[in-house]
């Protein structure tokens, strides 16, 4: 879903016509009331935001959607008649992922919110690990499992991402020991074993993916 923001009915349409026919769901609003009103229901993969508004002008909607954490990720392009280099620099600074001067063509717009969305998409992916059900946000610090929030200690946690990231691979004991409670950890590999099964538990089934290898130590099974 794209929600554009843009207060000349001409435009507005011509713009919501472009995105539908090129793949995508719009919604169009003419000014910031309706706009935020609309996002406590639903929150779009991107912005099309106009600059000049009656009322809450683009720059200040840009301000608020980005000191809002609910809505800082959302991706932004700033469109304007104004084309002015502060308008431009004040935009981006403030967060927008990309601008557009007026007039623009149909095809650039929607080559721009296609580019946009897959940036998005690349650092998304850089930013998520997942084998089977279970997926991790590194950004974030949150745990999946089969869509559904998973709480972890900070240990469990930072075992099943060392896991996560090294598929495949087994750890030793000692490793995981060294490597998720640091090289100066005095404490015996049976701390290792009680984590891993507290780990094994909350994962349920998912858990059998974390395999034991006798008289060695750990691996995860599948593929990341």
């Amino acid at each position: 879903m794209i929600f554009c923001v843009e207060d000349d009915d001409g435009i507005r349409n011509l713009m919501i016509y472009a995105l539908n026919a090129a793949g995508f769901e719009v919604k169009g609003f003419t000014e910031g009331g309706g706009f935020f009103e609309a996002l406590k229901n639903e929150l779009p993969q991107l912005v099309m935001l106009d600059i000049m508004l009656p009322g809450e002008d683009g720059i200040a909607i840009l301000k608020r959607l980005k000191e809002n954490r609910a809505t800082a990720d959302i991706p932004v392009i700033m469109a304007t008649a104004k084309g002015t280099e502060y308008d431009k620099v004040l935009g981006l600074d403030l967060g927008a992922d990309d601008y557009l001067a007026k007039p623009f063509g149909m095809m650039e717009m929607v080559s721009r919110v296609k580019a946009v969305l897959r940036r998005g998409k690349l650092r998304e992916d850089r930013d998520s690990l997942c084998i089977g059900q279970i997926r991790i946000n590194t950004a974030e610090h949150t745990v999946a499992l089969a869509g559904s929030r998973l709480e972890l200690t900070l240990k469990e946690y930072e075992l099943l991402q060392l896991f996560m990231e090294n598929p495949g691979r087994v750890f030793t004991r000692d490793q995981l020991l060294e490597q998720v409670w640091d090289a100066a950890y005095l404490g015996e590999t049976r701390t290792v074993d009680v984590h891993i099964g507290m780990l094994r538990t909350k994962l349920g089934n998912a858990g059998d993916l974390i395999k034991t290898v006798r008289g060695v130590g750990y691996r995860m099974e599948g593929e990341a």
